[in-house]
């Protein structure tokens, strides 16, 4: 839809008789935003499977190798993303302003036509008792089976997930139910992700803002709002090979790296840090005065601060993002077992859109508690440094939280394993072992006795 509502382009095409065709204004709109929503979802498909998909052939690897999967994984992603910012978005602001939405619309088809050329390689069949409706099965049988109890029927468990196992009452085997129990374990660790990412949409939408109302002329060369965009990557490109070399170092000299845990933990204090460093940049972004600026033939009163004075916060974000993401994708894949590894990235997918909705959320609510006062038109006139101090005494509390619960996800070797018997099959496996254990002796001792009387 987006390659509609940009043709016929009117920055360079007029017909024979000197006019430019385009659609109406509110039809434009509708195309637009069907075509954002199809995008939206698309993006949120390939996230969800991508990272699994890859996973998948990585199978009884230690954990210096998934790390390391995880780390080149996202440096790749965000290699992308510099080309995207640094390429699209110049041309966009500085060339043709709708040209911008051909050449994403040109590359995903010829990424179909890749993706349809190699799918026989792509095909993965997971282990039955993996799939989501079973997880979430679980979940609402042992919610139902808690409801029923509390009403009728009398006894306790360990867990109020035990009530779905089928000796409870619940219609799941106690295999399904085990693994599902691991996966909960993690759900304070995605909760924690909400708010963290939550500052990263800062990027796109107050981070923005500050951009887009300060000096972006260098020399005489107007830089695109994305080039800030492309200082929050560099430390994801530059870290991922320093973070290898680190980690292969300390393997090589048998100590243990830094726990994924508390890698979280640091990120999440670099987040607390850049929106700190966001709401004091905007104190001294507003005691500038004011220039005029044209961004895509609009004439804006703009801070005379330049832009580079704003490079702070978007590296230590940056930073954060290159020590958390790759962390988290380690321990929710290692931490659970093998048939539900895929949905244990899926529901991190999940909380990291979540916290974009909550983002979004704390700005409306901030926007109407003031009356509109924090983001006025003239944002000289608003009180933008308030949200980000408030954004980052949030923050700070959450990396509080997640450094208390981290010691829960520091051992990495107990679990992992996928639940394929029951606890009551395996001790009938240790008493056969035992029984095979002392008839091998009984035996050996006998032979030895015959040997003696020979």
């Amino acid at each position: 839809m987006l390659p509609v509502v940009a043709f016929p382009f009117e920055d360079f095409y007029i017909d024979t008789h000197h006019m430019t065709h385009q659609l109406e204004h509110r039809e434009q709109q509708i195309l637009f935003y069907t075509g954002l929503l199809a995008a939206a979802l698309g993006i949120g498909g390939i996230r969800a499977i991508l990272c699994p998909m890859g996973a998948y052939s990585l199978q009884g690897y230690n954990q210096h190798q998934l790390l390391s999967f995880f780390n080149w994984f996202y440096w790749l992603v965000n290699l992308n993303s510099t080309v995207v910012f640094l390429g699209i978005a110049y041309i966009q602001q500085s060339v043709a302003n709708n040209l911008g939405f051909l050449i994403p619309f040109t590359s995903v088809l010829l990424a179909l036509l890749a993706i349809h050329m190699i799918r026989s390689k792509l095909t993965y069949k997971p282990k039955k008792g993996g799939s989501l409706l079973t997880t979430l099965g679980v979940f609402l049988n042992s919610f139902r089976m808690c409801c029923l109890h509390y009403r009728h029927l009398s006894g306790d468990v360990a867990s109020w997930l035990d009530r779905a196992k089928e000796n409870n009452g619940g219609r799941y085997s106690e295999t399904h139910v085990e693994n599902v129990k691991v996966l909960a374990k993690l759900f304070p660790l995605y909760g924690l992700q909400l708010l963290y990412r939550a500052c990263i949409t800062q990027i796109p939408s107050g981070y923005y803002i500050q951009t887009m109302n300060s000096n972006l002329h260098l020399s005489n060369l107007l830089l695109p709002i994305g080039a800030m965009n492309v200082i929050s990557i560099f430390p994801l490109l530059l870290l991922a090979p320093v973070i290898e070399c680190v980690t292969t170092c300390y393997l090589s000299m048998d100590k243990t790296p830094l726990a994924p845990a508390k890698v979280i933990t640091l990120g999440h204090a670099c987040a607390t840090l850049s929106v700190l460093a966001a709401g004091l940049s905007e104190l001294q972004r507003k005691a500038y005065p004011l220039v005029e600026q044209t961004l895509s033939g609009k004439v804006l009163q703009v801070s005379s601060m330049p832009c580079f004075q704003l490079a702070p916060q978007y590296i230590l974000l940056g930073l954060a993002e290159a020590l958390v993401t790759p962390a988290c994708s380690l321990i929710s894949f290692q931490l659970t077992p093998s048939h539900i590894r895929g949905i244990s990235l899926h529901f991190l997918t999940l909380s990291y859109g979540g916290g974009c909705f909550l983002g979004a959320f704390l700005i409306q609510l901030v926007y109407f508690l003031s009356g509109g006062n924090f983001y006025p038109n003239t944002l000289r006139d608003g009180n933008l440094e308030r949200f980000f101090f408030l954004l980052a005494t949030l923050m700070a509390i959450n990396t509080i939280v997640c450094w208390s619960v981290s010691y829960r996800y520091i051992d990495l070797s107990v679990q992992g394993k996928a639940l394929t018997i029951s606890p009551l099959a395996e001790k009938l496996l240790h008493y056969k072992a035992c029984l095979r254990f002392y008839d091998t002796v009984d035996r050996s001792y006998t032979t030895a006795s015959i040997e003696s009387i020979l």
